[in-house]
């Protein structure tokens, strides 16, 4: 699937319907918003997901479910507080997408944003073991999936 490139100053709403139709199109059930926080250094935030979750031991984005009536933007900065403690200011440029099956089987579609925070310099975990602020250089020294990987790489090419 070639990947279209939205960017996200005008028209938001449009652009996530669009994204959602798209995926639906492609038999997609289940949809994720993922975030890609920066701090000064140009480092993303990764999670480390505790090693009895599904995929544990594993280094993410904030991300999760957008549940039933919610948009994805109210979705990431909903799971961004969840699993940070941060509080989104803004969502700034579409990335891309991967496609991925879920624990309960469901083919789901992973959406993720620049977003910026209001002040990362606290993070307050709730469902990880924890946290890495990472850079380019250093991404081959943890444990994140090629989707995550692809995602980031991109991210950072376009910096």
């Amino acid at each position: 699937m070639k990947e279209k490139i939205y960017k996200l100053q005008t028209m938001k709403s449009d652009i996530y319907g669009e994204l959602l139709r798209e995926a639906k199109k492609d038999g997609i059930k289940r949809f994720v918003a993922g975030g890609i926080i920066t701090n000064n250094d140009s480092k993303i935030l990764l999670l480390k997901r505790k090693e009895s979750d599904f995929m544990g031991g594993i280094y993410e984005l904030p991300s999760g479910k957008v549940e039933k009536e919610e948009t994805l933007e109210n979705a990431l900065f909903r799971e961004i507080k969840e699993e940070t403690g941060l509080i989104a200011k803004e969502v700034g440029e579409y990335i891309g997408s991967f496609d991925y099956i879920s624990k309960n089987e469901e083919k789901t579609r992973q959406f993720n944003f620049a977003v910026t925070v209001k002040d990362f310099s606290e993070i307050k975990l709730s469902e990880h073991e924890s946290f890495a602020w990472v850079g380019e250089s250093e991404i081959e020294q943890y444990q994140i999936s090629e989707n995550i990987k692809e995602i980031l790489k991109k991210f950072w090419k376009d910096l």
